[in-house]
């Protein structure tokens, strides 16, 4: 057994000892209500096991509380990036990409198959209610096993082998999560930026449970949400990642006070945070987080006129001229460039599951795929938009990972328009239109929409490119941008011929990670979003993979779990990497292009090196934005 325990001041310790802490603090945010009566002080806000932070240990300086802190956001449902932001998880990734727990006490591990996951004793929710293991078994027992409010049953990562794991609460601060054979994607799958929140606000939410509350509040209230039943209402109240309702008690940083209409999100710091400083002050140490919805045109803009204290998303590479230019002229902010840890800054996804069937089988052809990707001038695109400055090649892990083969990134990825018109005449596509393009088999013109959020200027500026360059290979490229929730319910639904995102969200693995994004496991991936639907309803929709080398990525994917040695994880990996790149499922084009970040000069404690990345890291998360702080906070709260 190997016990996961926190990386900072409780090493060695017994769960049950008591680390001393250090003269805590008041917040003087807090003050006036602790004065009044209406909250408790520090000392009975914390758990009596707080995670204690060494910041000089960390080569950080300690901070002063207060202040607010200003973001931008394109779209009002984006108030969910303070829960990635914000990071508060049971285990969280550390800056070298280990994992230590964070809301958790600690872990014990059994083989990779039984996790003990002790509890803060004292830890509370932002109202004051007790967080404890009653939590983790109303989702368990009233949530996830409730055929109303879950009719697809509990989520896939609670089975291993076809079979359902166990879950036990010996006590109110301990929790069991135990199956026959090895989940060794467990722990990784809590300290995602998306985690499957396995615990609720039980005390909250049983309002809105037809097993708890009085039937006739609970129809009331069904009626007053207009909604069809109670099941639905509990789904409404429940957004725990969404953040979308300020009733709703959290654990996160700061707590949401804005409600859905509202323009201007204002989120304000968490009484109860678990999180301390070495000289007793309790985390975060800004405020006030006012997140303001524009359009996501006045992003760069507006950060230009020195509008935003911390500002990523949004911002692109192509900004950075612009945003340099108002750094010198302003002298209000930075502007830092960290990696980018996608696979693939821009990647078309050809939809293996497109519900035409001409198309579809077109696609489905290997050697078409592969002329697609040799008919990208990426070297063009490279010099046109990131000044030279990305990575040249296909979708594959980045050269941070010990993965990495400069043959994975060459695969198929010459710009060589000869070589990629072969491939399509030995298609048999060799019928033409008057126009030069090619016919499909059944004599259509082969026009190849790619739809697009239509989010990112470089996106499109890059098919442009691509435009010029496969109209030499006989084919049309059609650009059709729409909103981004219509684009992914179009993919999934399998009405769009091809996309084009980000490459995978994580391009810095290791053997540890867990290589099943690399599988149909999936409908995020764009390439196989059917495939994805039925491994992730385990049959209950979409359609079983049809490729061989699908087929073999899951039966590798699967192996990957069967083993924990290093050397056979690393050679699964690679193989699995290695079809990927024989394949072109996803046609990368440019990766690691540095990713803009804009900080006030009053903001302490970012990192001026980061990789900006959402799985694993959270982009801001892995960084721990709790403890970046103002230099000044009376100034950016007076501005």
């Amino acid at each position: 057994m190997r016990k996961l325990v926190i990386l900072l001041s409780l090493i060695g310790l017994p769960l049950g000892a008591q680390t001393p802490l250090p003269p805590l603090q008041e917040s003087s945010f807090w003050a006036q209500e602790v004065n009044a009566g209406n909250m408790p002080p520090i000392q009975m806000r914390l758990p009596s096991a707080p995670l204690i932070v060494d910041l000089a240990a960390k080569g950080r300086s300690f901070g002063k509380q207060g202040g607010t802190l200003r973001t931008l956001v394109s779209r009002s449902k984006d108030v969910r990036q303070m829960v990635v932001y914000g990071y508060a998880r049971l285990v969280g990734y550390q800056p070298d990409y280990s994992l230590a727990p964070d809301l958790l006490h600690s872990v014990d591990i059994e083989n990779d198959r039984k996790f003990t996951l002790h509890l803060r004793p004292g830890h509370r929710w932002s109202d004051g209610t007790p967080f404890t293991s009653e939590d983790f078994r109303y989702w368990w027992e009233n949530v996830a096993n409730n055929d109303k409010i879950t009719p697809s049953g509990p989520p896939e990562f609670m089975f291993v082998e076809d079979k359902l794991g166990r879950v036990t609460f010996p006590d109110l601060e301990t929790v069991v999560f135990e199956w026959d054979g090895p989940n060794s994607s467990f722990l990784p799958l809590l300290a995602q930026a998306s985690p499957p929140f396995i615990y609720r606000p039980a005390h909250y939410l049983k309002q809105f449970h037809g097993d708890f509350a009085d039937p006739e509040a609970l129809a009331k209230e069904v009626r007053s949400a207009r909604v069809n039943s109670w099941a639905a209402l509990h789904n409404k109240r429940d957004n725990m990642l969404k953040y979308d309702n300020p009733r709703e008690p959290t654990l996160q940083p700061w707590i949401n006070t804005s409600e859905d209409d509202n323009s201007r999100k204002l989120f304000v710091r968490n009484p109860y945070y678990h999180r301390i400083d070495s000289r007793g002050v309790q985390l975060p140490y800004i405020d006030v987080v006012e997140m303001t919805v524009v359009g996501g045109g006045l992003i760069a803009a507006k950060s230009n006129a020195g509008e935003v204290d911390l500002q990523a998303r949004g911002l692109d590479f192509p900004d950075i001229a612009i945003l340099k230019k108002g750094e010198i002229d302003g002298d209000k902010y930075r502007t830092l460039l960290w990696a980018n840890g996608a696979a693939s800054q821009i990647a078309i996804y050809p939809n293996l599951n497109f519900a035409d069937p001409v198309w579809r089988e077109v696609m489905r052809d290997v050697r078409f795929r592969r002329a697609l990707s040799l008919g990208i001038d990426r070297r063009m695109i490279n010099r046109a938009l990131y000044f030279g400055l990305a990575k040249e090649g296909g979708m594959t892990v980045l050269p941070q990972s010990p993965m990495y083969q400069d043959a994975f990134l060459n695969a198929w990825s010459d710009f060589d328009t000869d070589r990629a018109n072969a491939l399509l005449d030995e298609m048999g596509l060799t019928e033409r239109m008057p126009s030069g393009l090619r016919k499909l088999p059944d004599g259509r013109p082969m026009e190849f929409v790619v739809e697009t959020a239509g989010e990112r200027s470089e996106e499109e500026n890059a098919l442009a490119i691509v435009t010029d360059t496969w109209r030499d290979l006989g084919i049309r490229l059609i650009m059709r941008p729409l909103d981004r929730d219509i684009l992914r319910n179009r993919i999934y639904a399998g009405r769009t011929m091809a996309a084009v995102w980000f490459g995978w969200d994580n391009g810095i693995p290791g053997p540890a990670t867990s290589p099943s994004y690399l599988a149909p496991t999936n409908q995020e991936f764009f390439s196989w979003p059917m495939w994805g639907q039925y491994y992730q309803t385990m049959g209950g929709s979409g359609e079983p993979p049809d490729m061989a080398p699908a087929e073999k990525l899951m039966r590798l994917a699967d192996d990957w779990t069967h083993t924990n040695v290093t050397a056979k994880r690393m050679a699964i990996w690679k193989e699995m990497l290695a079809i990927h790149a024989d394949q072109q499922f996803a046609i990368g084009i440019l990766s690691k292009a540095p990713q803009p970040i804009v900080v006030s000069n009053q903001l302490m404690n970012v990192p001026e090196e980061g990789v900006w990345a959402y799985d694993p890291g959270a982009h801001f998360g892995i960084h721990r934005i709790d403890e970046f702080y103002f230099q000044d906070p009376l100034v950016q709260v007076s501005r």
